[in-house]
């Protein structure tokens, strides 16, 4: 079978395409999956540029989605022939979080998914929402499920409640539509005019550049007539965090999701005690939080949005494309 794999030093000239024996038949309690697609996240970028130090030779990505092609004995959850997707975390299956590392992430401390096929424990995946593509399916195990905890797990969005959403990145976007879902007001931040209007049109109500206008939490104030938003879904990082802060109510809610603009830098404290609002780090999710965002995938008809796709292949090509930073939504591998 095909696979990539990461030489060292890590870096985007180093994704070597390689033939690997097939995966050997499953065991109690395994499946063996055909992997059809993944898609990219900023943590895949990290590993394999050497951002994140990983094994040499690891097989990068963290999320991917296929057909279950064998199950093992003791396995009841799937069939041959369903339509899977992976779970980001292999040791948390249920209940408050549980890992503090990557050490059991696929794509980072053990081979992930840019390969075409895999045998390991059921537990590793959850059957995909009805009627996803397989590209579909693998936006989920990273973005989509971080989004769906930001918004769905630690607090409930309210119908009539006010969501910022910075950017429109996988998990930005995704945390649009399931605020939408719920009937919640959302604004949303971006870079390129081009992109708010796709945002406005997904059903963000008003969009800010922030090039252009630097200052963005005076609008979001202005939007809310003073008040902030009731919650900021901030990917931003140290560059974004203290106007995140600013537009965010008293009381408010602001899930820390992404570093994209560095992985360390000032806090304003006295802003958090004063404001007394809620900054809670989210690291993706549970199995069982997956199994619930499917299950609300399939009622409420969201779909994801797809940027563009790429051959295995073309992995580094894809890559590139992420970090230029033109792209709406996922940006997917077809496997």
């Amino acid at each position: 079978m095909k696979a990539i794999r990461v030489a060292a030093p890590a870096g985007l000239d180093n994704l070597h395409l390689v033939d690997l024996p097939e995966p050997a038949a499953p065991g109690p309690g395994e499946i063996t999956v055909r992997i059809r697609a993944s898609s990219l996240n900023y943590h895949d970028y990290a590993v394999v540029s050497g951002m994140i130090p990983s094994a040499e030779g690891r097989i990068p990505m963290s999320d991917g989605a296929g057909t279950v092609e064998a199950i093992g004995p003791g396995v009841t959850e799937f069939a041959v022939g369903d339509s899977v997707v992976s779970c980001f975390f292999t040791n948390w299956l249920d209940g408050p979080p549980t890992a503090a590392d990557f050490s059991r992430v696929p794509g980072d401390g053990i081979d992930g998914y840019a390969r075409e096929a895999v045998t390991c424990p059921a537990g590793y995946f959850t059957p995909a929402p009805r009627g996803f593509t397989h590209a579909e399916a693998a936006t989920l195990t990273t973005a989509g499920l971080t989004a769906w905890r930001a918004m769905m797990c630690e607090v409930v969005v309210q119908p009539g409640e006010t969501v910022l959403v910075q950017g429109s990145g996988g998990v930005s976007v995704f945390a649009l539509q399931l605020a939408r879902a719920a009937g919640a007001r959302v604004f949303a931040t971006s870079s390129s005019d081009e992109k708010l209007e796709r945002l406005r049109a997904l059903g963000a109500e008003q969009g800010i550049n922030y090039r252009t206008d630097p200052a963005w939490h005076e609008r979001v104030l202005e939007f809310t007539d003073g008040r902030g938003v009731d919650h900021v879904i901030e990917v931003g990082g140290p560059a974004t965090i203290a106007q995140s802060m600013a537009c965010c109510r008293v009381g408010g809610h602001i899930p820390i999701i992404g570093v994209l603009s560095g992985f360390a830098g000032p806090v304003p404290f006295v802003t958090i005690i004063n404001r007394q609002q809620t900054l809670r780090g989210i690291a993706v999710g549970s199995r069982v939080q997956q199994l619930e965002m499917v299950t609300a995938i399939d009622t409420l008809g969201i779909r994801p949005v797809v940027d563009s796709h790429f051959p295995l292949a073309e992995i580094a090509g894809a890559f590139r494309h992420e970090a230029e930073g033109r792209h709406f939504g996922k940006i997917c591998l077809d496997i």
